[in-house]
């Protein structure tokens, strides 16, 4: 169903004259925010298993696309169109790398500015921004299976009316991504070194912050109960809170005890940490990490 919905989307899209891709991703992002509250644990395991295979081979399948339209748009080219053509795709990539550098170096400059002025006062755990930050990411601009999809998504046409300039614009998609991905890719790292860097692990401690949340609702779910599955649960989600960088251990996920007073307490600290990332207390890293955790715990007992 999963399937046929994103290609329902898209085939909607199109025939309302609208772009397929950006529907698309409108689509993916809608539906991120909104399934994991309406998806069991049981689907969303293999869901996200699934998905994330399909990802890599669609991926893969991208480029190789990409390669074979390549080939005979540069063979169908005179030598002084070769040229036109790389001319512009440089050009392009150049303002592609340039206007990010510019935007994201400004964002840093007025964020900085707003905190000497008014302090920094983040809802979740966060680094500061700063100038040696602000450079990272700017370079870290790399495009990929959105631009190729964008280009490929162009029309063909019949042979008597194409898309206009689609072998161009094609021919530029394809030289963003590989001269972004070589170019920044190879020089982030140097880089990095270069400006030494060191990272505070803002989402590990978004994690342990909405663990001991989320553990702390299912423990109070079971508040008044004091029958022995009860305590076992109880006891199960206390000894998790004192592993804050582990959570529960799969020896301790098997011996939860599957029936109502489970489901309860895992629904409890499920809204909980729905609750979090609606009000900005914890980012979608943190959010997904907390969410397999509490998908597992739940799948042992079930």
């Amino acid at each position: 169903m999963q399937f046929i919905t994103t290609f329902g989307v898209w085939l909607l899209a199109d025939r309302l004259g609208l772009s397929g891709v950006l529907t698309i991703v409108s689509y993916a992002i809608t539906v991120a925010r909104q399934a994991p509250a309406s998806t069991p644990a049981r689907l969303r395991v293999p869901s996200y298993a699934v998905w994330e295979t399909t990802v890599f081979v669609l991926n893969v399948l991208a480029f190789v696309l990409i390669g074979l339209q390549i080939g005979p748009i540069v063979e169908n080219l005179k030598p002084e169109q070769q040229v036109a053509y790389l001319g512009i795709a440089a050009a392009v990539l150049l303002t592609v790398i340039l206007v990010r550098i510019a935007w994201v170096m400004s964002y840093n400059a007025a964020a900085r500015w707003h905190i000497r002025r008014y302090g920094f006062h983040p809802v979740r755990p966060m680094m500061a921004p700063t100038v040696k930050g602000g450079i990272i990411v700017s370079w870290c601009g790399m495009r990929g299976i959105v631009t190729l999809a964008t280009a490929l998504a162009l029309p063909n046409g019949d042979g008597t009316a194409p898309f206009p300039f689609r072998d161009l614009i094609v021919f530029t998609a394809f030289s963003v991504v590989f001269g972004t991905l070589v170019i920044q890719g190879l020089t982030l790292r140097p880089l990095s070194n270069r400006l030494d860097l060191h990272d505070d692990d803002p989402v590990g401690r978004e994690v342990d912050h909405a663990r001991r949340v989320a553990y702390s609702a299912a423990i109070a779910a079971l508040d008044g109960n004091t029958s022995p599955l009860a305590e076992a649960l109880r006891l199960q989600f206390q000894t998790s809170l004192l592993q804050p960088n582990n959570g529960t251990s799969p020896e301790e996920r098997s011996s939860l005890p599957s029936d109502g007073l489970h489901s309860r307490a895992v629904g409890a600290a499920r809204h909980a940490l729905l609750a979090m990332r609606a009000s900005g207390e914890i980012g979608d890293d943190a959010f997904h990490r907390l969410e397999e955790e509490l998908d597992r715990i739940e799948l042992s007992a079930t």
